[in-house]
């Protein structure tokens, strides 16, 4: 692993990361699930983190043996049904809905110069963002729209460093889900998982939440 003076830039997951939209996810795919008759668990909710829109769907649908019910224009549909729900939900965010000692983290990499890009699957992260006011910190994000694949892919991270315009070696991701930590260790960045320690078990760097993430927790971890 890189030493952390290394580091010049830090891509963003979104969801679990900068605010919890997950729940707002959550909410809006336990209604596309009841209607397609998928019961709803909470490892079907957890199976879902970091994963694309139309993915998401398929699993939904594969859960409960319905993948072969429905045409690609009907799932089509689904999946803007799930996001009219979930934009509906995500009018109420402000920036107090920034998770736990985020917003001071953002603040002390940009007072100490690090580029900052998004790296998050949601087609609705330039709403979420603005609706948080971080906007302006961020040098670019991510379109989705671009990529050929979701998480575990690499193809995200790679390009959240290249937005920065820097080498892989100097950036790190931050994730709450192992897809995404996945996603970061193939691009051949410094990965930092934010929650249980099991789950994010492959991430180079782990905290157990978003307060406990500070630049000075991050050198700690990466110097010993």
């Amino acid at each position: 692993m890189v030493k952390f003076n290394e580091i010049k830039g830090f891509a963003f997951d979104l969801d679990g990361v900068i605010t919890d939209t997950a729940k707002y996810h959550a909410q809006a795919w336990q209604k596309i699930a009841n209607q397609v008759g998928t019961k709803w668990t909470p490892q079907l909710a957890d199976s879902l983190k970091g994963i694309s829109r139309m993915d998401s769907l398929e699993m939904i649908l594969k859960a409960g043996n319905h993948e072969n019910e429905y045409s690609s224009e009907e799932k089509v549909k689904l999946a803007a049904q799930k996001n009219e729900n979930y934009i509906e939900l995500i009018k109420s965010l402000t920036p107090n809905d920034i998770l736990p000692g985020i917003a001071d983290l953002i603040k002390s990499m940009q007072k100490q110069h690090y580029l900052l890009s998004l790296a998050s699957v949601s087609l609705n992260a330039p709403v979420i963002m603005e609706r948080l006011g971080l906007t302006e910190a961020f040098v670019g994000r991510v379109d989705p729209a671009t990529l050929k694949k979701g998480k575990p892919d690499p193809e995200i991270y790679i390009k959240a460093a290249q937005i920065m315009n820097l080498p892989p070696e100097q950036v790190i991701g931050l994730e709450d889900a192992a897809a995404g930590i996945t996603s970061i260790n193939e691009a051949n960045e410094t990965s930092l998982g934010i929650g249980n320690s099991q789950t994010l078990s492959e991430a180079d760097l782990i905290f157990p939440n978003t307060q406990a993430v500070t630049l000075d927790a991050i050198a700690e971890k990466m110097n010993i």
